[in-house]
């Protein structure tokens, strides 16, 4: 069964596996003691720390090993503010930030802190002149991933670092997605990452903070790990850890040219099979083996449950596969659309046969759940010749989507349809169905009930 969702995370890579099994036998022991077991479980720390750290570009005592990815971040922004609160208290996060950027930001801010939100385009990037903007004398902290989780867009991380710099602001940048393939570019000051996104286990993740930045590290403090990172260490995971990050990086420039390859595949063909596709991200500056559409008029977790069913593993960042009924804070910030919406993630070793069956088995999923949600029954009534109300509340996307559509033939050019919804993805998905049909979106107003969404036919 082809797995496609790497992003999320990666397989186990098989030098991982025999690296955790070696160890287990030989990294058992605290590595603080100086008795011989405890001497060679330091060895092979040491060993796993210097391989990390030359796979990053730092210093081996600059590196942090963590129980995660998101518990680096959350020790890095909070060390970083802590020891940069005599600047002031002012964080800076782009909109697309990884969740865990960006719920440390709001712990921030509900502390009292100040937080700015750095806009995106469409692509899902932000511009150097954005961040230049938003630095302030009270800026004590800039976070910037390196590449987009949901749609690959990489990120201008060394011309952001460099303003940085020059205002004497830290950066850290959350390099998760990217590690994989590369060194990180720029003068940046900190950085995070999770072994499990480029075939490392689980339970491991890396925190650098260079010398010469301010860092108090928040919560109880112990002698491991600098202080940074409280607990045992997994030392058989972070052996697996280390090795594999070196395995995937001799690996990465053949790998790399294999996986854009068959994501410009994907990113050329779907749009010419399937109807009414929006393929978002950046077409060029992004990440090896990601790439993301949108279907309209189509439910994005039922669409996943057809793609499983006939073998492919994929994920969403679609507001129908979430639990809280919300859009994507990616693709809002980006304003494309939400609904239908799919995000295939390549890992190593994905075969080209793998994904042209992928190409063939996706037309009829798409075209099985629009055929399902064709008649959903939405009241519409018409108030004047060149204007129509469709009532779409109680209903979740696309239904409020697929109903615009049905009737907008209805009224003559320059007339309008007004869609009462109460679902907060239509604020997102009716502007995006209005921009790539031709038509206006006129904007949205109060209504008695949830949001009236004005449409303006102009072909």
């Amino acid at each position: 069964m082809p797995y496609f969702d790497a992003a999320s995370s990666a397989p186990l890579h098989p030098v991982a596996r025999q690296a955790l099994l070696a160890s287990l036998d030989e990294g058992w022991a605290d590595p603080a003691r100086l008795y011989r077991e405890g001497r060679r479980a330091r060895m092979l720390l040491d060993a796993a720390r210097e391989a990390a750290a030359e796979a990053v570009g730092c210093r081996a005592d600059e590196l942090t090993f963590t129980s995660s990815g998101s518990r680096a971040v959350h020790t890095g922004i909070s060390g970083a503010l802590a020891g940069r609160h005599r600047v002031g208290r002012h964080l800076i996060v782009s909109a697309v930030e990884h969740s865990s950027v960006l719920h440390t930001a709001e712990v921030f801010e509900a502390g009292g802190g100040s937080v700015t939100e750095v806009p995106v385009g469409r692509t899902g990037a932000v511009t150097v002149e954005s961040y230049q903007s938003a630095l302030r004398a009270d800026t004590a902290l800039a976070c910037l991933q390196s590449a987009n989780h949901e749609v690959g867009t990489e990120q201008p991380v060394a011309a952001v670092a460099e303003v940085c710099r020059a205002a004497g602001v830290p950066l850290l940048v959350d390099a998760a997605q990217s590690l994989a393939w590369g060194r990180v570019p720029g003068d940046w000051s900190l950085l995070a990452a999770s072994a499990h996104k480029w075939g490392g286990p689980s339970g491991v993740g890396l925190l650098v903070v260079r010398k010469g930045v301010r860092f108090a590290t928040q919560g109880p403090v112990d002698e491991r790990e600098s202080g940074r990172a409280a607990g045992f260490e997994n030392i058989p995971a972070i052996v697996a850890a280390a090795a594999s990050l070196r395995a995937v990086r001799a690996e990465a420039a053949q790998e790399s040219l294999r996986l854009r390859e068959l994501t410009e595949l994907i990113r050329s063909r779907v749009p010419r099979l399937v109807p009414d596709v929006e393929v978002v991200g950046d077409p060029e500056r992004r990440v090896p083996g990601i790439v993301t559409f949108s279907c309209l008029y189509v439910d994005g977790e039922t669409l996943l449950h057809e793609l499983d069913r006939a073998g492919f593993s994929v994920s969403s960042g679609s507001s129908c596969t979430s639990s809280t009924l919300t859009p994507s804070h990616v693709l809002k910030a980006m304003g494309v659309l939400s609904e239908g919406n799919v995000r295939v993630s390549l890992p190593a070793g994905t075969t080209a046969q793998d994904v042209e069956r992928f190409l063939e088995v996706l037309p009829g999923a798409v075209a099985g759940v629009r055929e399902k949600l064709g008649a959903p029954g939405a009241t519409v009534a018409s108030a004047r010749a060149d204007s129509l109300v469709v009532n779409a509340l109680g209903r979740r996307c696309p239904i409020p989507v697929i109903e615009l559509a049905k009737v907008i033939g209805d009224v003559p050019v320059g007339g309008t349809v007004r869609v009462l919804s109460d679902d907060e993805a239509a604020r997102l998905d009716i502007p995006a169905w209005c921009e790539m049909r031709g038509q206006e979106y006129v904007g949205e107003e109060p209504a008695d009930q949830g949001t009236a969404y004005l449409i303006r036919r102009t072909t």
